[in-house]
This record gives structure tokens, sequence and C-alpha cells, in this order.
């Protein structure tokens, strides 16, 4: 090995390792205010001050008086202001203490001192275990992640495909089965199946639970009931879940469970399974020549060394990265639904993995939108295709002649295998689909019928089915 004169690990700002803090920060930036170590200690601060506040409002320990305006406007303000120095000064108190919540619990409590809460410093973190503070910390994180900029921009490629789907409704389009020319159909028609998984999928997202709990060591509120007993623990601890915006959950170990995180993430998965979709048939419309790609949308050079191509990275870049996302999100929703018996601490470093995971699907998300905001329709391109495959009304008069077999009508005998001896393995023009037509014995009005139908208008009821997606976004409203 050549030796190296500088070691990068050494220099200044530190470099990144993994491409999502380093060539793809932008995209995947909008997740650092949700699913940072950051975000993490910040959404701590949140769940340990809401709790102080939270219990001298319910009265749930006798004898402690509760909050002014100010005195709560104070607690709260401590999450609010936590910034680039109080990052600096947690993780300082974090080397002391070799814990990061309790270090959270001692940044909170330097900032009572001095103030009429300094009384009150040691209610910030009672009769809570790390775990009650964690777990809706994590439940707040994701749900603002997956909220405020996980499905925004997964609305965004539906309603770029929607856009495309509108536009392109009466576009027709050769189909292929297997690989296979078949029935046509319309651009729109096939934009619109996408745009339709993906809205399903978006409505399933937005009903998903975010579970959380506070119930303390092992999930019995012992030291809850043997401290103040007068108390009703348990609707304490519902009213502060949902005051947070989370759903209680009632059944813990020391954990909570975290079975709907798992259910979150197969989710988001699947989502993740139909864009991928979506860019192999993306890129394979390109490479047939249905769309042409603007080399403005997709960078200074297509090709290395071929000046006459224009690659479609945004498309393969999209679905190496829903690749990688999906394996991390099969692999949190395996990981998290198991703990060994009341705790084990799989789940710290698996929960600190989400970021990634739901990075490398925004990272696919923008590529897709970047890359379908590049693309022109050629609808040329495809009525050639069309035209090249008049084979394909085999189906259409077979289906006719079927028809008209089981009405009574003499000579509609063996209709597939007629077309099949006309069809299979061999390309048939129109006039000799049309001879074909003519020399079958239909009724006049069938007979006209097929005679003026092309592959180009043979595709049913394929633009009226656009409207669907009407018809979704008028059930939602």
């Amino acid at each position: 090995m050549v030796p190296m004169a500088h070691s990068f690990a050494d220099i200044t700002p530190p470099i990144a390792l993994t491409p999502l803090d380093g060539r793809y920060r932008a995209q995947a930036a909008p997740l650092v205010d949700h699913l940072s170590e950051a975000a993490l200690n910040r959404s701590r601060l949140v769940v340990e001050t809401e709790w102080v506040i939270h219990l001298l409002d319910a009265g749930a320990i006798p004898g402690l008086r509760t909050l002014t305006e100010d005195e709560i406007a104070l607690l709260r303000a401590i999450p609010e202001d936590f910034g680039a120095e109080g990052i600096a000064e947690h993780a300082e108190i974090e080397k002391e203490t070799v814990h990061d919540v309790k270090a959270i619990e001692y940044y909170i409590k330097r900032r009572l001192a001095g103030t009429s809460l300094e009384p009150l410093a040691e209610v910030v973190h009672i009769f809570c275990t790390s775990e009650d503070v964690n777990n809706l910390s994590y439940a707040l994180m994701i749900k603002g992640a997956i909220e405020r900029v996980w499905l925004p921009a997964l609305r965004e490629v539906i309603d770029d495909l929607t856009t495309l789907a509108r536009e392109t409704a009466e576009v027709p389009m050769l189909s292929r089965t297997h690989g296979q020319p078949a029935t046509p159909t319309t651009l729109g028609k096939e934009m619109a199946v996408f745009a339709h998984r993906l809205a399903r999928q978006v409505r399933r997202i937005e009903a998903d639970e975010y579970l959380g709990k506070i119930n303390g060591a092992t999930g019995t509120y012992a030291a809850h009931a043997i401290s103040v007993p007068g108390t009703d623990w348990q609707q304490v601890s519902r009213s502060f879940v949902e005051h947070l915006g989370l759903t209680w959950n009632p059944l813990t170990t020391q954990i909570e469970s975290h079975d709907w995180q798992a259910e979150v993430y197969a989710d988001v998965a699947r989502a993740g399974r139909i864009l991928h979709n979506l860019a192999t048939d993306i890129w394979t419309y390109i490479s047939l020549g249905y769309f042409r790609q603007r080399l403005s949308a997709q960078g200074g050079t297509g090709s290395s060394t071929m000046p006459h191509k224009v690659n479609p990275i945004r498309f393969e870049n999209a679905e190496a990265n829903l690749e990688i996302s999906g394996a991390l999100l099969d692999s949190l929703s395996q990981t998290l639904v198991t703990s060994r018996l009341q705790r084990d601490l799989t789940d710290s470093t698996t929960q600190r993995n989400i970021g990634p995971a739901l990075g490398h699907s925004l990272l696919a998300i923008s590529n897709i939108r970047r890359g379908l905001a590049g693309l022109d329709v050629d609808g040329q391109a495809m009525a050639a295709d069309l035209e090249g495959n008049w084979e394909v009304l085999g189906e259409a008069v077979q289906s006719v002649m079927r028809t008209l077999g089981v009405q009574g009508v003499d000579g509609m005998d063996s209709p597939y295998e007629r077309l099949k001896e006309l069809t299979r393995g061999q390309r048939v023009d129109g006039a000799a689909m049309r001879e074909f037509i003519e020399g079958l014995g239909l009724p006049e009005a069938e007979r006209e019928r097929l005679l003026e139908l092309t592959p180009h208008t043979y595709v049913g009821y394929a633009a009226r089915l656009v409207d669907h997606l009407e018809q979704a976004e008028g059930e939602d409203s």
C-alpha cells in the first residue's frame, strides 16, 4: 500500500463517513432536526420538562405547589433554546456521567439553579427510568420525521405522478406483459397506477399509531405507588403520554415494546418498494424511447466516454437507495420487537439507525422527483411501437368472436386457435389483420367495429380510469 501523507480521520472539521452526511447532505438534511443525536437529546429535554410541568399541574405529588406561567415558560425554553452551545455542554456533562439521559437531567438542573424552580429541581426525572424518557423521545422524533418530512416528500411524488397521469391520460402506449407486446394502454393510466398505489400507502401511514409509556423500571409503577400511594398513576401516565400527542401503551416491560415502530417501518418500506417499482419501470420506458431525458435536468455529462448518452442516473440512484433503506427498515422491524425478559439494550443502538433508514428513502424520493422533472414524453416513439405490433389486436378479434359464438352466431368456432395461428410468434401488419377480419364472416356491426380498430385505439377505458385519482382525492378531503 502506498503511504498517505494525511489521515482523513484527523482533519477538522470532521469528514463525513456516510454519504448521507457527505455527498447527499442537502437531500437528507431535513431529517437532522428529527433523527440526529442532537434531536434525540432535544426530545429528551421536551419529555423531562413537560413531565415536571405535568406532575405539578396534576397535583400528583401532594404538598408541591403549582407553577406560574413564567416558570412554565422557563422550563419550555430549555429545549427550545437547545442549540450548538447546549449540545456541547450536554456532551461535556455526559463525559462525567457516562450516561446520556442522566446528563440531560443535570443539564436541566443547571438551568433551574438560581431561579424560583431550584427548590423543585428534584422533581426532574422523578419516578422515571431512562427508557421512560427514551421511548417517548423516539416516538416524538419518529412522528415528526414521518409527518413533517417524509410524508410531505412522498405526497410531492404522488402529485408529480398525478399531474403526469392527467396530462398523458389519452397518450396510447404498447403494454408489455412478461416483456412481450400486449394489449395497449395509455401512459397516463400506467402513471395513475403508481399514484394510486402510493396514495394508499400514505393513508396507511397516516393512520399509524405512535405509542408511548411512562411507568417505571419494569412497567409496574412500583416506585410511584410506594412513594405516593394516593395518586392514580395510571391516569397520570396516560394523560401525559396523550398530552405529548402519542397513544398510551398500558402494558409494557421496562421498555415500550416497539411494535408500533415495526408497523411504521413496514409501511414505509412497502411504499419504498412501490417507488422502486416505479423507478425500474420509468428506466425501462426510457430505454424503450417512450421518455426522452433533458440533459440539463440530469447534469452536465451523460456518459464519460459516449457523448450521445443521457444516463437515467436519477432512477438508478433511487433504486439503490430504496434497496438500502428497505434493508435497514426490515432490520429495524425485526430487531425492535424483541427484548430479553424485561429489558436489554439491543434497541438502543438499533434506534440510532432510524435516521439512515429514512434518509436513504428521502434521498431516493428526491432523485425520483428530479428524474421525473427531466422527462419529455415521446408520443411518436410510442406510436411507432404500436404500429409495429398489430398482432395485439388478436385479443380483441377473438373476444368478439367468442361473444358472438355464445350468442349463437354461426362460423365463430375456435376463435382463440384461429388467432393463435395468425399471430403467435410472428408480426402482423394492419393489412394482414384487416384481411383476416374480412374473412371471418362477422355480422356487419362487429365487422366494421373491428376494421376501424387499431393498436392506437385499442385502449379500453384507460383514459377515463385516470379519473379514479380525482375520486380518491375527493374521498380524502
